[in-house]
């Protein structure tokens, strides 16, 4: 191989370098066309992902449950009816030998302690409300889960996408190198070739782990997004299920999630706990605590019904037959009021009331254990989110231009046989790490994004908002 041809490969060589790394953004745009087929949103992901969940269904279903229950709780006891034959004569049997036989029908209504009807109505009304609350929950921790596989699966497919771009320059490296050595042009070394072989193989084995990563994740998101079992729980009217393709292709767009409550996350102060529990306080799950606070105080008024007396209403008819001789017999009524005396309280009522007491003291407990934790899990997503930002500024404002502009000047140097092999790859492999990097902080960001609307959600449709799809710009 002459001279010439030696040249027209390192020009291939640079031609390639333009074209494969103009950029982490322009390795995006051009990846969003290599699928014309069907491709997987993050917005659809969740949107499966909340109509799948047979949480959501049997959540409903205790909520209809305990709906019910306060209707029937409310109500009064049934009557009770007595049938029965009084004093009938041992020796004969014989219904008009004794002027006391009678036969009596009677019914019986009891009264439960004051106003336990209506309080026991209102407590199990109240703890109903807190179903919605647990949804909407649950929903948002869907959200949080199917997005992260979601941008995990993303980054392993954007990493392979990027790798693969790499491959085409890391094979015409070979080729040059083969080129060079074969003409002894350069100094180049068999070490070189190997060194260039080797650097392919390390990339189809990098290619292998992100398959399985990428593949591990979309596997895991079949809990949200499969339709399995789906009419063994409900009607299947919404159900749905996004992965029925081996080949299906992630949306190769990054999406721009927006944010709730910024100047809370990008503030450098310190957020008074006072000011984060204001914000966090319209959130679901501490609103379902709320309601079962309120559920556990009128548990605490349902005891305190107990120091009262349960009231009982009875009447009777009781029929005679006429005597022996035929004269008639006047019949009976009967008509009573029953009660109960609560006063001996010290080992019933009032530990019935002290456990009312104290089970409503653990339950407001947990609602500030909960706010407590949010707290705690967003100043710790905060900071990983300030030091991600700082990051991703890094990479884009100098370390990739310089790990560009090095690899540049080591394939410039080696074409002008300045320069060594073994550097143009090294040089190139950090550049490939350093994008691969870049990738990994935005990904990274949006997930951090993700987390912290969960804490500041009032409806779980807020957490994953597409700042694309409302018109921004990336």
């Amino acid at each position: 191989m002459n001279k010439l041809n030696i040249s027209f490969i390192m020009r291939r060589v640079l031609l390639s370098t333009l074209l494969c790394f103009s950029g982490y953004t322009n390795a995006q745009e051009n990846n969003s066309s290599q699928s014309s087929g069907a491709t997987l949103g993050l917005a659809e992901v969740v949107r499966t992902a909340q109509k799948n969940d047979p949480w959501l269904v049997g959540n409903q279903h205790a909520q209809a449950a305990m709906e019910s229950l306060s209707v029937s709780s409310g109500t009064l006891p049934d009557p009770k009816v007595s049938v029965s034959l009084v004093n009938l004569a041992a020796d004969s049997f014989d219904f008009n030998q004794e002027p006391m036989t009678n036969f009596r029908v009677g019914v019986s209504q009891a009264f439960p302690r004051g106003d336990s009807l209506s309080i026991r109505r209102k407590q199990l009304d109240l703890s109903s409300r807190q179903y919605p609350y647990q949804r909407e929950n649950r929903k948002g921790k869907v959200t949080v889960a199917a997005s992260t596989l979601w941008l995990d699966a993303y980054k392993a497919q954007q990493s392979i996408a990027l790798i693969n771009d790499d491959r085409s320059l890391f094979e015409d490296l070979v080729d040059v190198a083969q080129a060079r050595y074969s003409s002894a042009v350069g100094g180049v070394r068999q070490q070189d070739i190997i060194r260039a072989q080797l650097e392919l193989t390390a990339l189809e084995d990098r290619l292998t782990v992100l398959h399985q990563g990428r593949e591990s994740n979309l596997q895991k998101l079949t809990e949200w997004l499969s339709d399995y079992f789906v009419d063994e729980y409900s009607d299947g009217s919404g159900a749905q299920s996004l992965l029925q393709s081996s080949t299906l292709v992630l949306n190769s767009r990054l999406p721009n999630v927006e944010m709730l409550n910024s100047e809370l996350y990008l503030s450098t102060l310190s957020s008074s706990p006072q000011s984060l529990f204001e914000n966090m306080s319209a959130h679901p799950a501490v609103t379902a605590v709320e309601r079962k606070i309120d559920a556990s105080t009128a548990g605490v008024e349902l005891a305190q019904q107990k120091y009262k007396p349960e009231w009982g209403v009875n009447a009777a008819y009781g029929y005679r037959d006429d005597d022996p001789l035929g004269n008639t017999r006047a019949d009976f009524f009967s008509v009573g009021v029953t009660f109960d005396v609560p006063l001996f309280t010290s080992n019933r009522q009032d530990k019935e009331y002290q456990s009312a007491v104290s089970k409503a003291a653990s339950i407001k407990s947990q609602k500030w254990q909960l706010v407590r934790h949010l707290i705690a899990s967003f100043e710790a997503t905060k900071v990983q989110f300030r030091r991600l930002n700082e990051r991703q500024a890094l990479y884009q404002n100098k370390l990739l231009p310089q790990m560009h502009d090095q690899a540049e000047a080591s394939l410039s140097a080696y074409t002008n046989d300045a320069g060594d092999f073994s550097e143009v790859v090294r040089a190139r492999i950090a550049e490939l790490n350093a994008r691969i990097d870049a990738l990994s902080i935005d990904v990274d960001r949006q997930k951090a994004i993700i987390q912290m609307n969960y804490f500041f959600m009032t409806s779980a449709n807020e957490i994953v908002v597409n700042r694309y799809e409302l018109g921004g710009q990336q």
